[in-house]
């Protein structure tokens, strides 16, 4: 049976910039090069779209494709997300964080890959929370009621909130750019996140 998905980037403040970058600028480039990549990526068997909290609007104004939807919701939360894509029509949805520019696009589809056997998939971030969270919609009540945050959430505590540990699949990670050490992370030889390594100098 075919399945109605949904990938979106959940837009959000970024919680650092690098020294000597505006803030406003790097959430920019960010937010850029997350919608960017899922616009590459879009087909058939995913639509991709933004997810953003009402102070957040006008960023994901600025860096959506044309007739890419924006799902309105009131906190920057994935499970809010998931609430927003059922509404929609989606049967399944992938929430991703929109500080990994340089995510390799493998990573997503492995995301979405476990929703047919298990309801809930995870994949960590490399320094902690969590990359992004994927559903069957409608998103189960459990994970609806720990209302977890991506930057404060890891795969533990989302298991934790889970009515047994087989609930949640763990999916391969990824870096996400929240602190000076996740620069060195970045895989310059992978295509893509041109606003971020524009604004880093190249």
């Amino acid at each position: 049976m075919s399945r109605k998905r949904c990938v979106a980037v959940l837009l959000r403040e970024p919680a650092w910039s690098p020294p000597g970058v505006d803030r406003d600028a790097w959430a920019h480039a960010l937010a850029e090069d997350s919608v960017d990549l899922l616009a590459a990526l879009a087909d058939a068997e995913a639509e991709v779209a933004i997810a953003v909290a009402p102070g957040e609007a006008a960023l994901a104004e600025s860096v959506r494709w044309p007739a890419m939807p924006i799902l309105a919701i009131e906190k920057p939360r994935p499970a809010l997300a998931m609430v927003a894509a059922h509404e929609r029509g989606f049967d399944q949805a992938a929430v991703l964080a929109s500080d990994a520019p340089d995510l390799p696009a493998m990573l997503i589809g492995k995301l979405l890959q476990p929703l047919d056997r298990r309801g809930v998939a995870a994949a960590p971030a490399d320094s902690g929370g969590l990359l992004g969270l994927a559903a069957a919609l409608p998103a189960p009540g459990w994970l609806l009621r720990a209302d977890p945050d991506l930057d404060a959430d890891g795969l533990a505590e989302l298991r934790a909130a889970a009515p047994s540990t087989g609930a949640v699949a763990a999916t391969p990670g990824w870096h996400r750019l929240r602190d000076p050490e996740s620069l060195a992370r970045l895989d310059v030889n992978l295509e893509g996140w041109e606003a971020t390594r524009a604004l880093l100098g190249g």
